[in-house]
């Protein structure tokens, strides 16, 4: 009934207590869940968690975030982004909230990587998992000069956990782009994410955990999991005056319309 399109399984938050977290999962009806992948150190166990289970899937990609890490490359990409289950690219982007004692013009490794994950993903056809944090005119720029315009070139993808305003929401979607919302959207500080939720149509919806993090009211404070994306579903339902069968349906089905998996 519901698909959970962001979450980190194979964190050991989560990997830990799979066993209880699936059966969980049942009793939630979240049948779906797309495991995100965040370095190249990482891939091998999402990966193979995604084939090991039914119903999960992998993505391909090094976090703006990560530093430290194996940097990707393009052939390490179309490598991966090749692989069975693995159905999108990412997580990428940009991210300058942790900017230290740098600035944005310091930045330029992070912009090259998210050029690289966007080349990837138009050549492997396979849609983004768009990260970005205090960077959203440089995450849009970057895309538009890549030649994401919503056209039948674009990868096209998602703006996953979503924390911008209606503007960014607009101009994210001109280019094609689907918007998806974690549980912060049911915090009370969250108002200007609630508008956003009201603006976007529903056949450009996504829910999601983001999943060890940001867990919903009633479980705020608490490991987050997949079993909780109903409490995401069912605040979108009350904002935009549906049932939270609606939103689950149609969520279900944006998932299986922008990542091309089968129910």
């Amino acid at each position: 009934m519901f698909t959970d399109s962001h979450c980190h399984l194979t964190f050991p938050e989560l990997a830990l207590s799979w066993p209880s977290i699936s059966e969980a999962m049942r009793a939630a009806k979240v049948d779906r869940a797309l495991c995100i992948c965040t370095t190249l150190e990482e891939f091998e166990a999402v990966h193979s968690f995604a084939l090991s289970v039914p119903h999960i899937w992998a993505s391909a990609g090094v976090h703006p975030d990560n530093e430290g890490v194996r940097e990707p490359d393009l052939e390490t990409l179309l490598s991966l982004g090749s692989l069975p289950k693995v159905i999108a690219i990412g997580e990428t982007g940009l991210d300058y909230y942790r900017l230290g004692d740098r600035n944005i013009a310091d930045m330029e490794w992070q912009r090259e990587r998210f050029r690289l994950h966007i080349r990837a993903a138009r050549q492997l056809g396979k849609p983004l998992v768009i990260h970005t944090r205090n960077a959203s005119e440089d995450t849009l720029r970057l895309l538009k000069e890549e030649g994401e315009c919503g056209d039948s070139r674009s990868a096209g993808g998602v703006f996953h956990c979503f924390t911008e305003d209606t503007l960014v929401a607009r101009r994210a979607l001109d280019l094609g782009f689907y918007i998806s919302f974690s549980g912060i959207v049911t915090f009370k500080s969250a108002q200007s994410i609630r508008d956003v939720v009201a603006m976007v149509p529903l056949d450009r919806l996504l829910i999601e955990t983001d999943s060890p993090y940001l867990a919903p009211v009633p479980h705020r404070g608490k490991t987050n999991n997949p079993s909780y994306v109903p409490f995401v579903a069912q605040e979108l339902a009350r904002i935009r005056d549906c049932s939270i069968g609606d939103i689950a349906s149609v969520t279900s089905r944006n998932f299986e319309d922008l990542f091309k998996v089968e129910t």
